[in-house]
């Protein structure tokens, strides 16, 4: 435990503190301020509608980039001394990434009256919204592209700078397009304002011309597919398909249930998504590295024992605080009219809980590379949650949803103690025991 306590203290608070807790901080205070612009100038439909939107697009730019660019930030940093590796390495995923973004241009900007019927139904007409959105997914795909060279390099203090300033960038034409427009300016909004990072990557990347040197055609490697290929599985489940589940699930609630309640589970989802990002910024920024090294059943053991111990207590009763304290919470980032959104509360938090233990348990697929595990045990997770959410939504309404999210990480999380048991509860080899 006091490996654990001396680590986050010496290593992951300092780093998150002077690397992310700046960022992590403006995305809240923008996402509150957008989240209250919403419900004052549009209310509960609109936040749903708004809500297909984001996850849609979610998923298209997972689509766009194949997935492949936390493959681009591990084989810059370690062929970034290796200037042919390197070479193909840029060149493979940025003409991979060219081709299948100019695929799902085309394809959203001549279909999106087709989309527009899955995002929003035929009650309305926002395929202007969806074409804007395609014509700009290059931009964002060319800022997500930059942005993993830079972060392949460890150019960590410009990375933070280029997020602050494109979340307040960002926030403000959120703000003005919202207030000028309403459900017009905050649809444009989520479909403009990921773009308008490139403006500011840009000039990252003008002062590093090196970088654009070394993509060349001919240094396309078709070996390199398959190094980026398991983190474009990865991308297909978590990236692209979980977002089109949300979006099932949102749209069967709107013709269950009405499109004001879908908007009632939209609200409750932000506030969710806000206080996780601390948690999931410190499991990121110990757990992933840390599972990397271990190479034995114990050390695994303990890390994770000692996260039970040290950091879930802390965050459990920081989720019981906001249970007390949801009529204020709700009349701080929302308004009176989402009210109905306590109700939510309560099952939300319990699913948020249990989604926490476990995926601290699963940061070891990916240390250690167990990609099938990783794709099987999320194509669960997406399964169950979709099938649940519309049993449970058919029997208690649109708090049903959020009865599905803790049911459905609770079996999840199962699983995961099932796969790992004999890590966590086994017994350990003796020489393991003598080798501490």
């Amino acid at each position: 435990m006091k490996k654990l306590i001396d680590y986050i203290n010496k290593k992951v608070l300092v780093s998150a503190v002077r690397l992310h807790s700046a960022t992590v901080l403006t995305k809240i205070v923008a996402g509150f301020l957008t989240t209250k612009f919403i419900a004052v100038f549009i209310g509960s439909e609109g936040m749903a509608l708004i809500g297909n939107l984001r996850s849609f697009l979610s998923s298209i730019q997972s689509f766009a980039n194949v997935g492949i660019y936390n493959g681009v930030v591990k084989y810059i940093s370690q062929y970034k001394n290796d200037a042919l590796k390197l070479s193909k390495t840029l060149s493979t995923a940025y003409y991979l990434g060219f081709v299948a973004t100019i695929l799902v241009c085309l394809l959203c900007y001549y279909n999106a009256n087709l989309i527009n019927s899955f995002l929003f139904s035929e009650q309305y007409n926002f395929v202007y919204v969806i074409k804007i959105m395609a014509l700009a997914l290059p931009f964002y795909s060319l800022n997500l592209f930059s942005y993993s060279i830079m972060n392949g390099f460890g150019k960590y203090t410009f990375l933070m700078v280029i997020n602050i300033i494109g979340q307040i960038m960002g926030l403000a034409v959120t703000l003005l397009l919202i207030w000028q427009n309403n459900i017009d300016g905050a649809l444009i909004a989520v479909v403009v304002a990921p773009s308008l990072m490139f403006l500011i990557t840009l000039v990252g990347i003008l002062n590093r011309r090196n970088f654009i040197r070394e993509i060349k055609v001919s240094n396309i490697d078709l070996e390199w597919l398959k190094k980026f290929r398991p983190f474009a599985l990865m991308a297909m489940v978590s990236g692209i398909a979980f977002p089109f589940v949300i979006i099932a699930i949102r749209n069967y609630i709107i013709a269950e249930q009405g499109l004001t309640e879908a908007g009632f589970w939209e609200a409750m989802n932000r506030i969710s998504s806000y206080y996780l990002m601390f948690v999931n910024s410190i499991m990121a920024l110990y757990f992933l590295p840390r599972f990397a090294e271990i190479d034995n059943k114990k050390e695994f053991r303990n890390e994770v024992f000692d996260f039970y111990k040290t950091i879930i207590p802390i965050f459990g009763l920081g989720l019981l605080a906001i249970y007390l304290l949801r009529p204020f919470i709700v009349s701080l980032f929302l308004t009176d009219e989402f009210v109905p959104v306590q109700e939510l509360f309560g099952w939300q938090l319990l699913g948020d809980f249990v989604k926490v233990i476990s995926i601290v348990i699963a940061y070891q697929f990916i240390a250690k590379k167990m990609f099938w595990h990783f794709i099987i045990t999320e194509a669960f997770l997406l399964l169950m949650t979709y099938f649940t959410s519309v049993y449970l939504i058919d029997i208690y309404g649109v708090k049903g949803a959020n009865m599905a999210h803790f049911f459905s990480y609770l079996l999840y999380y199962i699983i995961i103690l099932v796969i790992f048991g004999s890590s966590l509860f086994g017994l350990i080899p003796e020489d393991e025991n003598h080798s501490k």
